[in-house]
């Protein structure tokens, strides 16, 4: 009887304990924290994340504090690998998703996309040395060695190019810019604000844009909040605190966060 009541009493503890967590009080926000410049870890300035001694900064944490203060909720930024984002999210550990993620058709299926809060293209990151560097369009990248970070519209795009040597996607940028400059692989696919905060802080590579670049679709190149199938309201709470963010303030925190990145 006591290790039933324990059992109980532990149960009962648990439920209050994920209720505290992820309350109508609180905006439980989960992003990557290295992806700059829509977020990154850093030493001081941002948002503190849960549990650890570091802080988040980039234009994604700017965009959940607008969120978070327009829906008078407490903003949590909560550290999760990009792999774990929508686990996490439909597992009820985190509110919502701002990271950079674009609403695809497949994520969708999963998740409850708010409306765009960025729109990007796609460009690529390369060596200044490269013989790639003056591609004009995807003909122009055959035979090349390309990487993108795994889960990503990035990788799903390398298909796109002739001939391409397609290879196996990794999990951070930190490791695609390593193999990019070590010479592993000849380029790596990237949004235009990643790709501007890379060669900022690598001087020995540069971006590359091209005038006959990647077929996309618009929800490719658009980024959203995720939060989860059942938050229909609060899908709705956050499209009308975005819709009071203008575009010359979006386009402002931005260039702030590539700012930031770049001193980073």
């Amino acid at each position: 009887m006591r290790a039933l009541l324990l059992v109980v009493f532990t149960s009962v503890l648990l439920t209050l304990a994920a209720c505290e967590t992820n309350s109508e009080e609180t905006l439980v926000v989960g992003l990557e924290c290295d992806y700059a410049p829509f977020n990154w870890t850093s030493q001081e300035g941002g948002e503190p994340i849960d549990g650890q001694p570091f802080y988040c900064d980039g234009y994604d944490v700017e965009i959940a504090r607008l969120i978070a203060a327009e829906l008078d909720r407490e903003l949590v930024i909560r550290q999760v690998s990009w792999e774990g984002l929508i686990p996490a999210l439909q597992s009820g550990s985190i509110d919502a998703i701002i990271a950079g993620m674009s609403p695809t058709a497949e994520r969708a299926e999963s998740v409850r996309f708010t409306d765009p809060y960025f729109v990007s293209e796609q460009v690529l990151v390369m060596r200044e040395s490269s013989d790639f560097v003056g591609a004009t369009s995807l003909n122009d990248l055959a035979g090349a060695r390309v990487v993108a970070q795994l889960g990503t519209l990035q990788d799903r795009l390398i298909e796109q190019i002739p001939n391409v040597d397609h290879q196996t996607p990794l999990e951070t940028y930190a490791s695609l810019v390593t193999a990019v400059s070590s010479g592993a692989s000849d380029m790596l696919i990237a949004e235009l604000p990643v790709a501007l905060s890379i060669t900022a802080n690598n001087p020995q590579l540069i971006t590359v844009k091209l005038e006959e670049g990647f077929v996309v679709e618009a929800s490719d190149v658009s980024v959203s909040v995720a939060v989860h199938l059942d938050q229909a309201a609060l899908q709705e709470a956050i499209n009308a605190a975005l819709a009071l963010i203008s575009v010359e303030t979006r386009e402002a925190l931005m260039t702030d966060a590539l700012s930031r990145a770049d001193a980073e």
